[in-house]
């Protein structure tokens, strides 16, 4: 992986959420690639219960100030940094006022979804992408872990297909079956919609659960992993229909033999 460049978007991520196969597998993935000699950046949401002081963020002025359109509402993007100290790792943080204050992460003290989980989720991808050109930082490779992330694929091929830096770029997307009960907003795909992207790439979405939404981030991948040792049937035999590299399942005792491998073999090729 020596001079790769690897860009990480996740939902979730160790030490600044509680541990689960996302958060961890989220710090894993880059801290393996870090000892590679790969390049990184890593970027997650700025949600409301992460300690800003404890983990020392700081706003990147240079990165904010800028305003997405989402639904046609003029949302501020707002960066923030900070590192992992023990593996002198940096993480940005993507924030808005409106999307990530609040405490808790996906769903409120009654385990109900939040209503504007859809909108969080396109601003989220916008952020990534519109802070990575302002770095001018052209990735090799795109890897995508957990659901608030998984519109990044979509609006990469769609949004923004003549952007020149991610010409090259392949996305990997790791599937896990840690997702969501219910469904985003019913107006997900009209949201979507607005942004130019046509309705037919997103019509799955007319129904926005869990499955859909990963079949949309693996639709427009170029690789898949399957990051979980259980993933849902349906998701599985979408995927296997799709005649696109996959690295089925191993352990994080193998990851880091079996994601090098992969990336090299398979994602670079």
């Amino acid at each position: 992986m020596n001079g790769k460049k690897i860009l990480f978007v996740s939902s979730e991520l160790v030490p600044y959420l509680p541990e689960n196969q996302v958060s961890l597998m989220s710090y894993e993935a880059p801290r393996m690639v870090n000892s590679n000699g790969g390049q990184i950046r890593i970027f997650m949401p700025r949600y409301g219960s992460i300690n800003e002081r404890r983990h020392q963020l700081h706003e990147v002025i240079r990165l904010s100030g800028m305003n997405l359109v989402i639904n046609d509402m003029d949302m501020p993007l707002i960066i923030k940094v900070a590192s992992i100290p023990k593996e002198r790792i940096q993480v940005y943080f993507i924030d808005n006022e409106e999307y990530f204050k609040r405490k808790a992460t996906f769903a409120d003290a009654d385990g109900n979804l939040f209503p504007d989980n859809d909108e969080r989720a396109i601003f989220f991808a916008k952020g990534v992408v519109e802070t990575v050109k302002k770095l001018n930082w052209s990735p090799d490779i795109i890897h995508v872990h957990g659901w608030m992330a998984s519109l990044l694929p979509l609006y990469l091929r769609k949004y923004y297909a003549d952007e020149p830096l991610f010409a090259d770029s392949k996305i990997v997307t790791s599937v896990y079956d840690r997702g969501y009960e219910g469904a985003l907003d019913g107006e997900m795909k009209n949201k979507i919609a607005f942004d130019g992207i046509e309705e037919e790439s997103v019509s799955v979405l007319s129904s926005p659960d869990y499955n859909n939404l990963l079949k949309v981030a693996v639709d427009y991948s170029d690789a898949i992993i399957l990051a979980s040792e259980e993933v849902p049937e349906e998701l599985k035999n979408h995927i296997a229909n799709l005649s696109k590299p996959v690295l089925p399942y191993v352990s994080l005792q193998e990851a880091e033999d079996a994601y090098t491998n992969f990336y090299q073999t398979e994602v670079l090729k």
